[in-house]
């Protein structure tokens, strides 16, 4: 008899992304989505579990005797009990490097909008005011180039890295800081993160999430940032404080980026849904992982985390 295994959110892989391949090693149930007051009616005979952001707490754990399997289509795994889980005997598998250069894409997809005023040029444009120049130009937004400006980055992994490495290539000058005070690399100056924020014209996030890192970018932090600085977050999003980030947009002269937020999706009375402080915001949906073939990789590497799982229990 093949072991049950619930997906529990199959549609954050896209829709034409599936695990369906699974069922050949296992009775394969899978949801679209499943709200928290799902999750121990649909997982309660699952022997393994796939999610992505659905949160497994300890007491979740211990109501579920027969899990004994999480695989996450993630990198992250904040999101698990993981005392419980060691605790209990579960196994927690994730995807780590499927992402790396779709990440840094969005990265500078992100820091390219902002630095071009690419919006305001693209309005500019259709709503008909082009056709009304009298030359063939027009300069009525800033150009920022990247050229001598300095970017930081907050946490040097592998995404951190390729971030870094692409920045050279536009001639910025690099530098980071390290949250975990594992990852250095002499190619680059390590600076503290009060320097960093200080001396930065673009910062981008690339750490995980934890005790370490929840909370860390908050009023006292945004107080340091340069005028007209671009803070960009495709890390997670309770690493900046949102409350105190919209507070600061009102009040100081930089832009905040992010394709992560601290409650996904976003709820309906977010702070950055204030119109007042929109200009200096670029959001995204949480898409920066899914460029190109991420997800395909993802895929595969979910179903051979299966298939290491089973293997493991004879």
């Amino acid at each position: 008899m093949k072991p049950i295994a619930v997906v529990l959110e199959a549609l954050s892989l896209g829709r034409k992304n599936k695990l369906d391949a699974l069922a050949e090693f296992v009775e394969l149930i899978s949801y679209p989505g499943t709200s928290q007051d799902l999750v121990l009616e649909r997982c309660k005979d699952a022997e393994i579990v796939v999610l992505n952001k659905v949160p497994l707490d300890g007491q979740t754990l211990k109501s579920l005797p027969k899990l004994k399997c999480i695989c996450i289509t993630a990198t992250g795994t904040n999101m698990i009990d993981h005392a419980v889980a060691k605790q209990l005997g579960i196994q927690i598998k994730n995807v780590a490097g499927y992402s790396t250069h779709s990440v840094t894409m969005h990265t500078f997809a992100l820091a390219l909008s902002l630095l071009s005023n690419m919006a305001y040029y693209d309005h500019y444009c259709k709503s008909g005011e082009y056709c009304k120049s009298e030359i063939f130009t027009h300069f009525n937004k800033d150009l920022i180039s990247l050229e001598n400006r300095q970017w930081g980055i907050i946490g040097l992994g592998a995404i951190g890295k390729n971030v870094a490495r692409i920045a050279q290539s536009f001639g910025a000058h690099v530098s980071y800081t390290s949250t975990s005070g594992r990852n250095s690399d002499n190619t680059y100056p390590q600076k503290s993160l009060e320097t960093l924020l200080q001396e930065s014209d673009v910062i981008s996030i690339h750490a995980p999430l934890n005790n370490q890192t929840h909370n860390l970018i908050r009023t006292k932090e945004l107080k340091l940032l340069k005028e007209r600085a671009i803070l960009i977050n495709v890390g997670r999003g309770g690493i900046v404080n949102e409350e105190e980030v919209a507070k600061a947009l009102k009040e100081q002269n930089f832009y905040y980026a992010t394709d992560v937020l601290e409650k996904e999706p976003m709820v309906a009375n977010h702070p950055f849904l204030d119109k007042s402080i929109q200009p200096k915001l670029l959001l995204t949906p949480h898409i920066a992982w899914g460029y190109g073939d991420s997800i395909k990789k993802l895929i595969i590497a979910t179903i051979e985390n299966v298939k290491e799982y089973l293997q493991s229990r004879g």
